[in-house]
């Protein structure tokens, strides 16, 4: 059937695009290496490229020789026995990245150590490979050897001494965003194609050129990945399975004796069982955990296109360098001699054999062995309610769109940052990575003084300082700008919230206002993110719904106006946590705060109602001397009666504050069936419908997630931080606050 399907007359074709896929797919490759990671490796890196490396080798080559001396096998396989066995010890870059990045694993911190390590490893595989087979083809002739080697140095020396410059003077000249232009896709897939015509030129593979030219194109939003976003189409999708396709009709299964197979099921299990041992051999001497170790060493086990293109060029031999050395040395140059054929056709189906048996077994260990969020588990509650007295409130805002800034500056500066219980600020500026490798988190300099930026981070960055500045002596403001896929972004915004301490994350809505009141731009990749991180996050979650452009996004920074937050309080803990950040914010002068108690008529369990009324009664007493505080009690029977209430706060207020998910009541009956955006629960996605003619911007909060989170949690804490800190900004203030007790049917 294969001679039926492809004919022979159409290989030749076939691979011409396998070579086109591959040259392509490694340019690609070397796109998304990052050369801070080759110029200045960490040290656990090197380290572990050096145990994956030289510890499969120096047991799994003599391993070889001992198997081939003292059982029989078939002379070819003989033969290609320690050949196999050395290519064991290689890592390619390749495969690691792409298997992260189909287990969402890139930005992880195992990811981001196994792929730091997989670029250390392949940069010194390249170096050993690339003298191994120049001692090969000049039949280890070290005049030849040097040359070849020396030709391959000034190559790379080339690269980065002239074509870099050239390349990254380009890029300053190009505008962020904007689309490519014709000369420059053309620049880069032509240098790609001339990097491979030198490469063979100079004795070397191919490949070698692609991989170093693409290395020297600096990724990021720019140029480099609005190339490998052009490239995925045509190279993912149809060239580079061709390669794939060549290989496997080039593969013969019923070559292949029982003998044969066993002999190399047992060199690959223990290559692979060595590498990982030396992987964790070498964790514990760099103080690493022995669990992630041992997945670490399943990354770096992994097999791909790397090997596949070393076990074809063993099987295919063919003419090397046969131009350049010609000119250089003359006919007689042992350098243009046919590369002996070290694999027939049945090593070459065992070798293809390991590359799929290997990734098919460690895949789903991996997805098995790591859970990506096992780490971000604090060890106390990072909450708003239980946070310690006078403690600092350290909240990390994820900006997407620059005008979301006026509303988010203004949620900031109602939070009531005073010098008894100051606010440290994380802002994450969200950039959507395409094509890269790699997740890059930013950190911008803090500065005291505003800097002039055209940029989308520039102008958010200079919002937020002049927030700082004016709150200097209670606010610090740590800015970042987060590059990562949208599938794995939450997975940093976690990871960050960790490493800073956060005690709350505020997300963006993924729907866009219009000045009209229409949604505009809706985001679901942004859905996605806020899902995820309400499900994993360390700390406490806030998703705003802005519609701050409806009111012409008035900021109450520097001014006198009177920022009106209602509190929507209905009973469970994401209410108490929206109570409790309401409660800071009613310390604000410039601030109303009305808290609206829902009850149900006559049914509410005693003891809920109980535990609710101290939660309460603590705002009310914190509030006393405050004029701007009111609270009010709504007695409702049912859902009709709670939605009737809802909207005669339609037009009173500029933030609404509201748990997710509430206690189980008759009141919330019927509401679930009609809810469109499950993670701002019931009450949150009434209020940020288009329905509910509200102008008000609505924050709806989460308490943090724990295993062992218990109702009796919330009574651990009062739901007030502080009395005094709460009344700093509203000394001077004496009458009574307002009461209001109503009935709604």
């Amino acid at each position: 059937m294969g001679s039926d399907l492809f004919p022979s007359r159409s290989v030749v074709n076939m691979e011409t695009l396998a070579t086109f896929g591959i040259t392509f797919f490694l340019f690609a490759i070397g796109l998304r290496m990052d050369p801070k990671m080759i110029i200045r490796p960490e040290r656990k890196a090197v380290v572990l490229a050096m145990a994956c490396i030289f510890v499969t080798m120096i047991f799994t080559v003599p391993l070889s020789l001992i198997v081939r001396a003292r059982i029989t096998m078939d002379d070819t396989l003989a033969t290609a026995l320690p050949y196999l066995a050395a290519a064991q010890s290689l890592t390619p870059f390749s495969n690691v990245t792409c298997l992260l990045i189909e287990l969402k694993m890139a930005s992880t911190e195992v990811g981001q150590l196994a792929s730091a390590t997989a670029v250390v490893a392949d940069v010194v595989g390249i170096i050993m490979t690339t003298v191994i087979f120049a001692l090969i083809q000049s039949d280890f002739d070290l005049y030849y050897t040097s040359l070849s080697v020396g030709s391959a140095l000034l190559f790379v020396a080339i690269m980065a001494g002239v074509v870099k410059p050239v390349v990254a003077r380009m890029v300053r000249r190009m505008a962020v965003g904007k689309p490519l232009r014709e000369h420059h896709v053309f620049f880069c897939f032509f240098g790609a194609l001339v990097s491979c015509f030198v490469s063979e030129t100079i004795g070397q593979h191919f490949t070698f050129g692609p991989v170093i030219f693409g290395i020297v194109i600096p990724d990021g939003p720019v140029l480099g990945s609005p190339i490998v976003s052009k490239l995925d189409l045509p190279v993912g999708k149809f060239l580079y399975p061709t390669f794939l396709t060549t290989s496997g009709l080039k593969t013969n299964f019923f070559t292949i004796d029982f003998r044969s197979f066993a002999i190399m099921a047992a060199l690959i299990s223990f290559s692979c069982a060595v590498k990982i041992a030396g992987i964790v051999a070498a964790s514990r001497f760099l103080g690493i955990d022995t669990h992630d170790s041992i997945i670490i060493g399943l990354i770096l086990s992994v097999k791909g296109v790397c090997e596949l293109l070393i076990y074809n060029l063993w099987r295919d031999g063919g003419v090397r360098a046969n131009l350049g050395f010609r000119f250089f040395s003359g006919n007689d140059n042992p350098m243009t001699k046919i590369l002996m054929q070290i694999l027939t056709d049945q090593e070459f189906a065992l070798s293809v054999m390991s590359v799929v048996g290997v990734t098919a077994i460690v895949t789903p260990l991996i997805r098995w062995l790591y859970d990506p969020t096992r780490r971000r588990v604090p060890l106390k509650k990072r909450t708003i309610q239980h946070s310690k007295r006078e403690a600092e409130l350290r909240i990390l805002v994820c900006i997407q769109d620059q005008d979301n800034v006026p509303s988010i500056v203004n949620i900031l500066q109602a939070s009531n940052a005073t010098e008894a219980s100051p606010i440290a600020v994380i802002a994450v500026v969200l950039e959507e990575l395409v094509g890269g490798a790699t997740n890059i988190l930013v950190a911008h300099q803090s500065t005291r003084t505003l800097q002039p930026n055209s940029s989308r981070s520039g102008h958010i960055i200079n919002a937020l300082r002049q927030y700082e500045l004016c709150n200097e002596t209670c606010v610090t403001v740590q800015s970042f700008s987060a590059v990562s896929h949208a599938q794995t972004a939450h997975d940093d915004l976690c990871r960050l919230a960790l490493d800073q301490n956060a005690t709350v994350i505020i997300l963006p809505f993924h729907k866009h206002w219009e000045i009209d009141g229409t949604i505009g731009l809706v985001n679901k990749p942004i859905q996605n993110m806020n899902i995820k991180i309400a499900e994993k996050a360390p700390c406490s979650v806030a998703i705003l719904v802005d519609r701050g452009i409806l009111n012409g996004s008035v900021s109450i920074l520097n001014n006198q106006l009177i920022y009106r937050v209602a509190i929507i309080y209905i009973g469970g803990a994401d209410d108490a946590e929206a109570l409790s950040y309401a409660a800071r914010m009613g310390g604000h002068c410039n601030v109303s705060l009305t808290v609206v108690r829902y009850l149900l008529y006559g049914s509410d369990s005693a003891r809920e109602r109980k535990i609710d009324n101290h939660l309460i009664d603590e705002v009310r007493q914190a509030n006393m001397e405050n004029q701007n505080f009111i609270y009010q009690e709504q007695v409702v029977k049912d859902g009709v009666g709670l939605a009737s209430s809802l909207r005669t706060l339609e037009n009173h207020y500029d933030l609404f504050l509201v748990g997710r998910k509430h206690h189980s009541s008759q009141i919330l009956m019927g509401f679930g069936a009609w809810i469109e955006c499950p993670e701002l629960g019931v009450i949150g996605d009434l209020l940020s419908s288009t329905d509910f003619g509200s102008r008000a911007s609505v924050l709806v909060v989460q308490q943090q997630r724990l295993e062992d989170d218990k109702l009796k949690s919330r009574m651990a804490k009062p739901v007030v931080v502080s009395h005094e800190s709460l009344h700093d900004s509203t000394a001077g203030f004496s009458i009574a606050p307002n009461l209001a007790i109503a009935g709604a049917s």
